[in-house]
């Protein structure tokens, strides 16, 4: 059995952390050496799909941390057994925010790469995120609707929402996004203060994006391929999540107009 830390987010609700010796991890990379992956993976009883996710999971990722939202199906012990080094946080709050949360301040990577625990993200296009980033970009989204992209598990009521909700987006921020409801994202560290979640769910993604339009980041978006759940049903309500998503972003776009502090 491979070695399996786990601890708590280290850190403050503002995207601060704690980095160095404070759980024995290294701290940030010198200026100019190849910059230090991270994966944050946020994981509710994916001990099924877990193996087929770290197993295509490149050479260039050096850090990865699985965040268990309360796992019933022996998630964590799998976890623990496919990786070394591999670090578990034990989530503190429900959802995907929380949970990229607890992970973003836990990691110590330079870039830090969100990953889903189904199966449907291919680890093996990490190096598409961070040639994007070592390219000049501050955060790297993924799209499956540019060239190169695509998905196979789209329903067709998820295919409408997502393309209104990032045509409404693109006309309240002036962006020209071809996809927003999809999470795979790298950034540089360093912008985590200016993207840290605050919000619980799905809508996750619509608040990242947000916030990087505010604070002026720069934004390059990556093909991406989405592919089946490799196990189990999802997770996601599209109603309810498509709401919350249509909410927080109007919210965010109101905040930035009436000047309230970034």
């Amino acid at each position: 059995m491979s070695a399996c830390s786990g601890s708590a987010a280290v850190g403050t609700r503002d995207g601060s952390r704690k980095r160095g010796d404070d759980d024995g991890s290294p701290a940030r990379t010198p200026a100019g050496a190849r910059p230090r992956v991270s994966v944050v993976i946020p994981a509710l009883n994916e001990a099924a799909s877990l193996p087929s996710v770290i197993a295509r999971l490149p050479s260039s990722v050096e850090e990865v941390v699985l965040v268990d939202g309360g796992s019933t199906d022996g998630t964590r012990a799998v976890a623990c057994q496919l990786r070394e080094g591999l670090r578990v946080v034990q989530q503190r709050g429900r959802g995907k925010g929380d949970a990229l949360a607890c992970g973003f301040t836990a990691a110590h990577g330079d870039i830090i790469v969100t990953l889903d625990a189904d199966g449907s993200m291919d680890p093996v296009e990490i190096p598409r995120f961070i040639e994007a980033l070592r390219s000049g970009a501050e955060v790297a989204k993924g799209s499956r609707f540019l060239a190169g992209g695509g998905s196979s598990d789209l329903t067709f009521i998820r295919r409408i929402g997502n393309r209104l909700l990032a045509t409404l987006f693109n006309l309240l921020y002036g962006t020209a996004y071809t996809d927003l409801c999809y999470g795979y994202t790298a950034f540089w560290a360093r912008c985590l203060p200016q993207i840290y979640p605050t919000c619980n769910g799905f809508e996750v993604e619509a608040f990242i994006n947000g916030r990087a339009v505010r604070q002026a980041l720069r934004v390059t978006e990556v093909p991406s391929f989405e592919r089946r759940r490799l196990h189990g049903n999802s997770k996601l309500h599209p109603l309810r999540d498509g709401g919350r998503v249509l909410a927080t972003m109007v919210l965010e776009r109101l905040r930035s107009a009436n000047g309230a502090p970034r």
